[in-house]
């Protein structure tokens, strides 16, 4: 079963094409520990919240622009294994002394995908989102995130994901459960949306929220703390095999 490392940067704005390139090179590391694909996504459309949004979730400063990016595992064991020896590879070391974002405010963490709709393809938009679920809930996210999955994909969605969080850790400046005010016995969802490019998402959402079936969709989750975004990927490359 795939695996998720999924993260939230806050990155100065003249800073693109370096972290475009800094991207690029990490996963020359990564992919030798296994990671299948990453995705880099720039923000093109991302509100601000009245409770949460994805600004303060990395307490971006002005002039800073929010990156949503995930890398894929094919398993949860080999992220387990390749955590172990990356940090032990000077390569990894080399990167962290010069980073083109504040990587103290970065969020990241594991998340298991619950629900996994569509094919993985170069994709020219995507839609992030995150969610405070109650665990109690668990199994009514994922039968919501399974029929919103389909929907999207019936109007033009590549591929639709929701990841359950698994290895989420605290933040001593910013995290996941702060970014979206988890309460005890809450888990941070990370979910994204991928379209063919923007013009076929702002097309496609516009019929899915005429969509009878949007009315009667009950999300099992506090929608006020849900936060979200629209993204251009920069970076989306994958192994080869």
């Amino acid at each position: 079963m795939p695996y998720i490392d999924g993260f939230v940067v806050a990155v100065p704005e003249g800073n693109r094409e370096a972290y475009r390139k800094h991207a690029e090179e990490a996963f020359t590391v990564f992919a030798d520990y296994g990671v299948s694909r990453m995705v880099e996504a720039w923000e093109v459309d991302v509100p601000d919240g009245q409770l949460t949004d994805f600004r303060r979730a990395v307490k971006a400063k002005p002039g800073e622009k929010i990156v949503f990016s995930w890398m894929e595992y094919p398993s949860k064991e080999l992220r387990t294994e390749a955590l172990e020896k990356m940090m032990d590879d000077p390569r990894m070391k080399d990167m962290g002394t010069e980073m083109p974002f504040d990587g103290a405010r970065m969020i990241y963490g594991g998340f298991e995908p619950i629900s996994d709709i569509g094919a993985i393809a170069s994709s020219g938009y995507v839609n992030g989102s995150l969610f405070a679920v109650p665990n109690a809930n668990k199994a009514a996210f994922t039968k919501f995130s399974e029929e919103m999955g389909a929907l999207f994909k019936a109007y033009g969605a590549t591929r639709v994901v929701d990841a359950w969080g698994d290895d989420v850790p605290e933040g001593k400046v910013t995290d996941f459960q702060g970014a979206v005010k988890a309460e005890d016995e809450e888990t941070v969802a990370f979910t994204w949306i991928e379209w063919p490019s923007k013009a076929a998402c702002d097309e496609a959402w516009e019929k899915i929220m005429a969509d009878p079936r949007m009315e009667g969709a009950i999300m099992p989750c506090d929608g006020k703390r849900m936060i979200f975004g629209g993204f251009e990927p920069i970076v989306d490359v994958s192994a080869k095999s």
